[in-house]
């Protein structure tokens, strides 16, 4: 296909009935969610690319560009530019048509998506510090070798080997669909998908996600042509891309019939949302159609009643998965994050544990800092499905607790959860005791009542991680004349509790 004008959507429609793309790629299943269907009372269907044998939809555009390649070319083999899934789509589909690969890859690739690269037969060459320095190198390496640069989206072939996805959608599903929503990098997927589906199905809303750090394509929208960011975001890396590709730029702007963008809290929601259907974990690129599919329902009513999401990949380094976690939370408006003002005095945390009732609580962190005004950095478990948020607020009100909201402060999410923390001037020598104890709705607040008002907590660390196991790390200020009484009474508690007073950590840092 020449690459130097935009073919019809005829000819994309044909080049996509006719590819052989099952020499390389399964015809992904088109699974119903049922739990998310309900919650959000419509039926949403996930096109499952995350369960390719190399986790993403990339081998599919990889093997069409190929597929059409000639002889003399395929022999002198091709090149790729690339840390993740098109590193490995293209290392896939060269493998199994026999074709030497080399795929440049930064030199912060993580080791295990190098090592599946080479798994599947290719050299890899690490170059770069980002991907752009990759992709040069890669360019350059094509020109010295004369070998084929297999582009990740910007190629009219590879985009037609991306709409193979709607044509087994198309096929797949034969009741009516309103919409597919469609998670967007450098666009080939989205163009490719549109071309198939506007031919056939015009009636069917194709709708572009992003996320708001690394959206190319809304800023290409309002600039009315492709335009590069001034910062790409990586969250979400599988999308991470500067600017979006010339050839799918226009089909895009033509046909598409909405943009959506997404934060990190949605897209970490929706990546704990298709855990929840699937028992499998997506990357973040991976979940944002889902988030997209919550985010325009949320926006206000329409009369959809069966969409499409495009889960496009499962390329997710382990390490990732604990920021996911806890962001998930928030992104789903299950828990809400507060610094909250209460008395330093003795008995003050019990008073506010009893004041806000049996409330899951996820997060309890302070540090002693002001002898008459404590701020403790509090996580609270929500009900997503009612105005819970509101009625904790009210409490707070009745009960005369100043706060702060921290839910969509990044600052808060990213460091000052963790950084709680720090030494302090105490009136008197400070005690550090690590506890533990059984984890079940009202733990804390027993845990928090077994304390007399004898001993000031000069610090308390607490957090939730569902665990069997509540535990807490505290700082009692102990008098000299009153450690007889104190060790007495912690020999009395309920669960198990160690002394932490003289370890190195605590000595360095509390």
């Amino acid at each position: 296909m020449t690459s130097s004008s935009v073919p019809s959507f005829s000819s994309l429609v044909h080049q996509i009935s006719s590819l052989p793309i099952y020499d390389v790629a399964i015809k992904s299943a088109l699974d119903l969610a049922p739990i998310l269907s309900e919650r959000l009372g419509l039926e949403v269907l996930l096109k499952r690319e995350d369960t390719q044998s190399v986790f993403s939809f990339k081998c599919r555009g990889a093997y069409a560009k190929m597929h059409v390649l000639g002889a003399s070319a395929l022999q002198k083999g091709v090149v790729a530019a690339s840390a993740g899934n098109h590193a490995q789509g293209v290392a896939l589909a060269a493998q199994k048509m026999q074709v030497p690969a080399t795929i440049v890859m930064p030199l912060i690739t993580p080791e295990i998506k190098v090592n599946a690269v080479k798994r599947l037969g290719a050299r890899v060459i690490l170059h770069g510090d980002i991907y752009d320095q990759a992709c040069d190198y890669a360019l350059d390496y094509c020109q010295q070798h004369g070998q084929t640069f297999i582009h990740p989206y910007d190629d009219w072939d590879v985009i037609a080997g991306q709409g193979t996805i709607a044509k087994e959608i198309l096929e797949q599903c034969t009741q009516p669909i309103d919409a597919i929503f469609v998670p967007v990098g450098g666009g080939g997927l989205i163009a490719g998908i549109l071309a198939y589906v506007k031919a056939l199905k015009p009636e069917i809303k194709i709708i572009a996600v992003e996320p708001e750090n690394s959206a190319c394509l809304d800023l290409a929208l309002k600039h009315a042509a492709p335009t590069p960011l001034d910062h790409v975001g990586i969250f979400a890396e599988g999308v991470a891309v500067k600017e979006i590709g010339q050839k799918p730029w226009s089909l895009i702007h033509r046909h598409i019939d909405d943009i959506l963008l997404v934060d990190t809290d949605e897209i970490c929601a929706a990546v704990k949302d298709i855990y929840d259907e699937t028992r499998s974990i997506v990357e973040p690129a991976g979940a944002l159609a889902v988030a997209g599919i919550k985010k325009y329902l949320s926006q206000g009513s329409t009369n959809f009643s069966r969409v499409v999401a495009i889960n496009c990949g499962a390329n997710l380094n382990f390490d990732r998965l604990r920021h996911i976690s806890e962001r998930a939370d928030i992104g789903e408006n299950r828990e809400a994050l507060f610094a909250i003002k209460i008395p330093e005095k003795p008995g003050s945390f019990r008073h506010f544990i009893t004041c806000i009732g049996k409330r899951g609580i996820t997060e309890f962190n302070y540090r002693f800092a002001d002898p008459s005004q404590a701020v403790i950095f509090v996580g609270i478990a929500l009900r997503a499905d009612s105005n819970d948020k509101d009625q904790f607020l009210a409490i707070l009100d009745q009960h005369g607790f100043p706060y702060t909201d921290l839910s969509h402060n990044e600052v808060a999410k990213l460091h000052l959860r963790y950084m709680v923390g720090g030494k302090a001037t105490l009136p008197h020598p400070e005690k550090l005791y690590r506890f533990q104890f059984p984890e079940v709705p009202g733990a804390l607040a027993h845990f928090l009542h077994q304390f007399a008002d004898n001993w000031n907590i000069s610090l308390f660390h607490y957090r939730n991680h569902g665990a069997a196991f509540g535990r807490v790390l505290a700082g009692f200020t102990v008098p000299e004349h009153d450690l007889d009484r104190f060790q007495t009474f912690l020999s009395g508690l309920d669960f198990f509790h160690f002394n932490e007073s003289d370890n190195d950590a605590c000595r360095l840092f509390l």
